[in-house]
Order: structure tokens, then sequence, then C-alpha cells
């Protein structure tokens, strides 16, 4: 889940950012999981969460984030390759099959300033999650609490209260987002708003 657009919203690969609580640390943007260890020197088999896998290679530095326990490593990297559906990365100071397998299950992060930029009319996930939801007429709906994906298009999570909307992330009915002010604008169809859970 790399990015959405407004042409279905569309998340191909998943991806994160830190609520870190680590006295301040950067907001992180996952790129990658670590699968398992590739040969015995070290190198790391990663599936990318991103819809551009090949950045990989063009990257000096990551984090290894152990998102559970928010513990960060910056590392260098050494050399990265696409590999099939993965990338292989070799990681400075991980030279042993020993050394990588304790990453495993760690992600591969950049901070978000290094997030890749986006063409117009799409959106990172992070930058919708949080938005306060309005009807075109001003009616209050909520604020977006999570970005679900779906065959067809993705279900925008609005929670007001105890009451949650699925929202369809279609521009027939998301009319307008203001990522600067944090608001998105819908025109929802008769009865989607009365479906609440």
């Amino acid at each position: 889940m790399d990015r959405c657009a407004l042409d279905g919203f569309h998340e191909p690969r998943r991806s994160a950012v830190s609520e870190s609580t680590n006295g301040g640390a950067p907001r992180l943007v996952v790129i990658g999981e670590i699968a398992r260890p590739h040969g015995l020197r070290g190198e790391l088999r990663v599936n990318p969460l991103t819809d551009h896998p090949e950045r990989f290679g063009a990257l000096e530095e990551c984090v290894v984030w152990d998102r559970p326990r928010d513990e960060r490593q910056v590392r260098r990297i050494r050399a990265a390759r696409v590999h099939g559906t993965q990338v292989l990365v070799s990681l400075a100071g991980i030279d042993s099959i020993e050394a990588a397998q304790p990453l495993v299950g760690r992600l591969m992060a950049v901070p978000e300033s290094e997030a890749l930029p986006l063409a117009p009319g799409w959106f990172y996930p992070w930058q919708i999650t949080g938005a306060r939801v309005v009807t075109e007429d001003g009616r209050e709906v909520g604020a977006v609490v999570r970005i679900d994906p779906s065959p067809g298009h993705d279900l925008w999570v609005v929670k007001d209260g105890a009451r949650e909307h699925l929202i369809p992330a279609v521009p027939e009915i998301v009319v307008d987002v203001d990522i600067a002010s944090g608001r998105v604008v819908i025109r929802p169809p008769d009865g989607l708003l009365d479906l609440a859970q």
C-alpha cells in the first residue's frame, strides 16, 4: 500500500508510518519486510512493500525497524537487486546467516521525508488517515481511522464515536481531498451513511 489515487484508490502494497514513542524519532515509511536470509553471507530476502522495488538499489541506508518494540537501527545498504518478486539486500555489518536470522520479520523503512513523490491526485494512506470527513452540505461524518483494501476499490473506515462508516474510495463519492487541511468531502449516495456499523 504504497499510495492511493482518486481513480480507485487502489493500494497494491502495504505501507506504514510510525507513530513513534521513541523520543520524537522521525516518522517512518515502510518499504519492505525482511522475509529470510539468502545464502550464507548475510544477504536478506525482502518482500517489497512499495510499488517501486528498484528504489532499494538507490538507497544508501535504511532503518531496520522492530515495530512492536519501536527499536530502530540505521543500516548502510551495501547492495540491493530485484530478484523475482523480492529484493535481495546486503546490509553493512550483516555478514553471516547467523547475523541475518534475527532480522527476519523486521521492517525496512525510510524517514517520511524520503517517501517517493506522487503524481497529482495520488496520496499516501497516512495522508488520508485522521482526515475529517464531511458531506458536501457540511454534515460531519467522522474521521478516517484506516483504509481497507478490497478487490474493486478501497474502503475508508470513518469513525464518529461508536459509529463506523465504510466509504468507498471512488471519485463519484469522494469529491475532494485536501491534505493540507486534513479534510475530505464526500457525496454519499442515499442510504450509505445509514449503513453504519
